[in-house]
């Protein structure tokens, strides 16, 4: 398979990417007051063909208005979501496949390149030896308890370091791929 599955997130310098209920106030409130940088989220935006996210984080993402992946193809992973929101039909659509089976048919249908979010799925295409490269940007905030954005993987995952980058508002951004690749 040689499609690129990428991650693109931040994480709380403890560890989390949400507290435990799937609030990101804490990000909101640092990218808000740190507004001098997108930390190159549009140009990796730019690269990318379809997004895979799960429930959660799609579910998030309906809160925003406008939705913030227009022209862009979302692919939320669900087992329990019947239908998509009439609103995001033709913007959006519902997988239950697994990571292997779903990147074999995203990259039958054309996609090169896809930007996976979530917690949980972004463990799961971990899992898989699926991720190709992680941008993980640091945010110096501790809150204590969340979603942890790594979890069990069944084996150790050695990684590359590519590159990373401290912003003058205490962000580090860290580039890494697998180092198998």
């Amino acid at each position: 398979m040689s499609i690129r599955a990428s991650v693109y997130i931040a994480t709380s310098l403890d560890g989390f990417i949400a507290r435990p209920d799937g609030d990101i106030d804490w990000l909101e409130q640092a990218s808000a007051a740190a507004s001098e940088s997108d930390y190159g989220y549009q140009a990796f935006m730019d690269t990318v063909d379809a997004i895979v996210m799960g429930r959660g984080t799609f579910e998030k993402a309906l809160g925003f208005d406008p939705w913030p992946y227009a022209g862009k193809r979302v692919v939320a992973l669900s087992r329990s979501m019947a239908e998509l929101p009439s609103r995001l039909e033709g913007h959006a659509e519902l997988s239950h496949l697994d990571p292997v089976s779903l990147c074999a048919r995203l990259e039958a249908e054309g996609v090169r390149h896809i930007y996976v979010d979530g917690g949980r799925t972004i463990q799961s295409f971990l899992r898989a030896g699926l991720i190709t490269d992680m941008t993980i940007t640091t945010i110096p905030v501790l809150i204590g308890e969340g979603l942890p954005l790594f979890g069990p993987l069944g084996r150790d995952l050695a990684l590359e370091h590519i590159a990373t980058q401290a912003f003058p508002n205490g962000f580090v951004q860290s580039r890494y791929r697998p180092a198998s690749q």
